[in-house]
């Protein structure tokens, strides 16, 4: 167990996000795609085969308020975000039983009024020790303590010049150190990075393209010892200083106009990244060059993994995620974009990786367990999540202390997946 957790905080550390993964109540995920924004878990103890009719469905929560948001779970409280009525509220729940601890509004009014799709909040919260930080739809940064007091707000509009995406804002924040970085969009401040205790402006990188927000969240890196943030905006991937926000490199071939959506990938100076909507993903080798700048070179694009919003993970030396193209989950080599397998078996979605084995999530219901293998696609169990809403299922799946929750507009399923 002091193993694991070593591990487990190692990994935190290597992307910057001081957050309590591992805590008592086991490994936790306490933001956007886990404790490393890679969509991977340590955790272990987990069910290899799933029932016939799937893990034991714990509890099932209502009035979390209409979302596409995918929740976190950090020391024994749930945290999520929706839309009730005009309010956009921030939650926290018992991991117990579900129920609401308390809630906080965050913004409201006309200001969430005619998003397309209509289906309010889309961030997960970011949890950092006892202050958390989300971004509403319609542009509102807030840093709440973990008892739901708001102790800071920022309009990325408002007071940023950013402009509010297509589909609303999407970005959950992104902890590095002293600073909490969203990107707000535009020409006067595409990046912000804002102190997270007192929320002061620490710096604004103003990209000369001026790009969009997009649907995206931001990693952070290091290549040759320098500190990075990444950010996927709509004109393609950028890296810029960590330290002050100085553009480092740009790589557009994975963008698309219309939505910009999975959290690139990296290991040992490669990074990945992919969009939908008839585009594909690409690797390049990042570099130090004299003078502080960085090379991007690519190494391969493929159309091979057009993923549209459900995510990749990397497991070994392979990605795994959804491929628009052949309608099937694939299967490729990171390095080299070979493919490895596509299966149909189920539909488009999201993916998360814990304890040898994928969660594929669709969108229209099904949930299946997939040993996580280049070799072959091997199923290890599937069920249709109950009393489905009719909007589709976008939330990605979370798995935190042995237990597989998943986000439905309005509720909030939890399942037992730890091995007895």
């Amino acid at each position: 167990m002091r193993f694991r957790i070593s591990r487990m905080l190692s990994a935190v550390c290597s992307v910057g996000v001081l957050v309590a993964a591992a805590s008592a109540y086991g490994i936790d995920w306490p933001q956007w795609r886990g404790p490393d924004r890679t969509g991977v878990s340590t955790e272990t103890g987990l069910l290899k085969q799933w029932p016939a009719e799937g893990p034991k469905l714990l509890w099932r929560a209502e009035g979390c308020g209409d979302a596409h948001a995918t929740p976190s779970v950090a020391n024994g409280k749930i945290y999520g975000m929706g839309l009730r009525g005009e309010d956009e509220v921030v939650w926290a729940r018992a991991v117990a039983t579900g129920a609401e601890i308390w809630s906080t509004k965050i913004a409201g009014g006309t200001t969430l009024q005619g998003r397309q799709g209509g289906y309010g909040s889309r961030c997960t919260p970011t949890v950092d020790g006892n202050r958390m930080y989300v971004l509403g739809v319609a542009g509102e940064l807030a840093c709440l303590d973990t008892s739901g007091k708001l102790l800071w707000k920022h309009n990325l509009v408002t007071e940023f010049g950013g402009s509010v995406p297509r589909w609303g804002y999407s970005e959950s924040p992104l902890v590095d150190g002293a600073n909490v970085v969203v990107a707000p969009g535009g020409s006067a401040a595409t990046i912000v990075a804002f102190n997270k205790v007192t929320g002061a402006t620490a710096w604004k990188s103003a990209l000369p393209e001026g790009d969009g927000a997009h649907y995206s969240s931001a990693i952070s890196i290091t290549v040759g010892g320098q500190r990075q943030i990444v950010e996927f905006l709509s004109g393609g991937v950028v890296g810029v200083s960590a330290a002050d926000g100085k553009l480092l490199w740009r790589y557009s071939a994975p963008a698309n106009p219309t939505a910009n959506c999975p959290t690139p990938i990296f290991r040992n100076g490669h990074l990945f990244a992919a969009s939908g909507y008839g585009t594909g993903g690409g690797l390049v080798k990042l570099a130090s060059l004299p003078g502080g700048g960085i090379d991007a070179k690519e190494v391969y694009f493929t159309k091979d993994m057009i993923n549209h919003h459900g995510g990749v993970v990397l497991v070994g030396d392979y990605l795994y995620g959804f491929d628009d193209r052949a309608r099937a989950y694939t299967c490729i080599e990171f390095m080299t974009g070979k493919v490895m397998w596509a299966n149909k078996s189920v539909d488009k979605g999201s993916v998360v990786y814990a304890d040898g084995h994928l969660i594929l999530r669709s969108e229209i219901g099904a949930v299946a367990l997939i040993e996580a293998t280049p070799t072959a696609y091997v199923e290890k169990g599937r069920f249709e999540q109950p009393d489905r809403s009719r909007a589709r299922a976008w939330p990605h799946p979370v798995v935190a202390n042995g237990r597989l929750y998943l986000r439905d507009m309005d509720s909030l399923l939890c399942y037992d997946i730890k091995v007895k």
